[in-house]
């Protein structure tokens, strides 16, 4: 007899635990805090993303048009000099300054045999020993009628990693990102 009270407490106990709904609320939280949190995180991380290519891309359409109308190749022509390539780059830091660091922005111009033969891909990086992006970018803003392609490149830093939806796509962890404007040079005014 005192068995089956013993037993009957016990299911008594076992009963109330699963009919306590004390926690309940903070149990459920629990389990889709993670996934929630991470959508999240997933979310901002792609709006800054393409907020960052919305960016470069128009600092690009920007900056092409001194090439386009001949301003790079003649500027200061007077005195055998052009707007170099390191001006050039100024020129497009200075209208991507909002999210990109000037160090970080790879720019590169070439020019094309005709149009179907114009580069627009994204290009394939090259890492030195220590991480840092070896690659030679060219810088040829052509004369007037040619058909020019201006890429430029920066490798923005993916937040969270995996966390959220992983948008490397880089061995370092970071998502190259590019701007391509491909036009051809107006011709000289007279």
């Amino acid at each position: 007899m005192a068995e089956v009270k013993i037993a009957n407490r016990r299911r008594n106990r076992f009963a109330a635990f699963f009919k306590n709904e004390k926690g309940a609320t903070a149990v459920e939280f629990a389990l889709i805090a993670m996934p929630f949190l991470a959508l999240i995180a997933g979310l901002m991380q792609t709006f800054l993303l393409f907020f960052a290519q919305s960016v470069l891309e128009n600092a690009v359409r920007a900056s092409t048009r001194q090439i386009m109308t001949g301003q790079v190749q003649t500027a200061d022509a007077s005195m055998g000099q052009t707007l170099g390539q390191a001006a050039f780059h100024q020129t497009v830091c200075n209208n991507a300054n909002v999210l990109f660091t000037c160090t970080g922005l790879m720019v590169d111009v070439q020019v094309a045999n005709n149009w179907s033969s114009a580069n627009t891909a994204m290009p394939t990086l090259t890492y030195d020993s220590n991480g840092n992006v070896n690659n030679t970018w060219q810088f040829n803003p052509g004369n007037a009628g040619d058909v020019v392609v201006v890429r430029v490149m920066y490798l923005w830093p993916v937040f969270f990693g995996s966390i959220a939806f992983n948008m490397a796509n880089q061995a370092n962890g970071t998502r190259e990102i590019m701007a391509t404007a491909a036009f051809q040079n107006e011709p000289a005014v007279p």
